[in-house]
């Protein structure tokens, strides 16, 4: 009887846990992949490029 009120318990316990886990924030940033970066930093450089040159009078 108290082996299946402990299992019972042990249950409920792993899901509320998990239930918290999904509610609070992220601890760490998104996964950007190595591609996803590399097409970032071109945009970024080309749009720095464009800002240069527009100054440049």
């Amino acid at each position: 009887m108290v082996n299946r009120r402990k299992k019972a318990k042990q249950l409920f316990l792993a899901k509320k846990k998990k239930a918290n886990a999904k509610l609070s924030p992220a601890s760490k940033p998104k996964y950007v992949s190595k591609a996803e970066r590399a097409k970032l930093a071109a945009t970024t450089s080309e749009i720095e490029a464009a800002q240069t040159n527009t100054e440049q009078p």
